[in-house]
């Protein structure tokens, strides 16, 4: 028994190593649990009418919202979750805006064979960079972005077996013990940093620009839309919060309600939970009888 209790402080202390020496490199990191998942559960679980919270609140338990460079909030983290055995690097972030892309092997798909089709058809090579080997015999490849560009998380759009993670993602770290073993990294890649996304690829990753549209509401509506456009990470969600509830105030929410959401969306925020938000903003100023 002695033993069996040993075993997960060791993965954990060992899996707390590994974070920091990544926060030491500029990676914001969380606690994982052998699931993959984050380690800590959300503080408002038991309230589903609570608005979206990305951290506001200063509690813990927001998954990658909680990702920290910091040596003292990560010893936090761990702190709070002594189960984790694992940790996951949030992508998107600075000075890396680290890209993932995660090459599966499930289901007998041959995710490298379509990176390579990709590859010739669209005229790019994937430079050197760390590459990350999963317990399942898959890889990830760790590729930076320009920071003014907000590349979304996708499953299988690119090809089937191909995943990216992009802002709001995150990557399973090399040190990482899940129930399915450890992942690794792949010999000759970890002295390397990641390397840009070339080009070509970067286009195939961010989705078709939409056709410009008027914005409701004129002026207003668009001063509005650019009040949510401008937001930074930490912020996304009190500005859309705030401007949909001037656009409802003012008799215009439902018209700007795709335009807000498009502006959400284009700053990192995920599309369910942009028009979660705007639902919330139209419940809380609707007039009441």
């Amino acid at each position: 028994m002695a033993t069996t209790d040993r075993y997960p402080r060791q993965a954990t202390t060992l899996a707390l190593a590994h974070a920091l020496s990544a926060a030491e490199r500029g990676l914001a990191v969380i606690p994982l649990s052998r699931t993959k998942l984050p380690a800590l559960r959300s503080p408002h679980r038991d309230d589903p009418a609570a608005p979206p919270c990305h951290g506001e609140c200063g509690r813990l338990g927001h998954g990658v919202y909680d990702a920290s460079t910091d040596p003292a909030r990560v010893r936090e983290l761990f702190a709070a979750a002594p189960w984790a055995t694992g940790y996951g690097i949030a992508c998107g972030l600075p000075p890396h805006h680290l890209i993932g892309v995660d090459l599966d092997t499930k289901s007998g798909t041959d995710a490298t064979g379509a990176l390579r089709e990709l590859a010739l058809r669209h005229l790019f090579t994937i430079p050197p960079t760390v590459v990350v080997r999963t317990p399942s015999g898959g890889r990830h490849l760790w590729l930076t972005g320009p920071p003014e560009v907000v590349v979304p998380n996708s499953a299988g759009r690119l090809a089937a077996g191909i995943d990216i993670r992009g802002a709001g993602g995150y990557l399973v770290g090399p040190g990482s013990r899940t129930d399915r073993g450890v992942y690794a990294v792949s010999p000759g890649t970890a002295h390397l940093a990641p390397a840009p996304c070339p080009h070509s690829l970067l286009r195939l990753l961010l989705p078709p620009r939409r056709r410009h549209r008027a914005t409701p509401g004129g002026a207003h509506g668009l001063g509005l839309v650019q009040f949510v456009q401008a937001a930074h990470e930490g912020q996304r969600n009190t500005r859309l919060f705030w401007a949909a509830c001037r656009a409802y105030e003012d008799g215009i929410g439902d018209q700007l309600a795709d335009a807000l959401t498009e502006a959400a969306v284009h700053t990192g925020l995920p599309e369910h939970e942009a028009r979660s938000t705007i639902t919330s903003a139209a419940r809380m100023t609707r007039p009441t009888s």
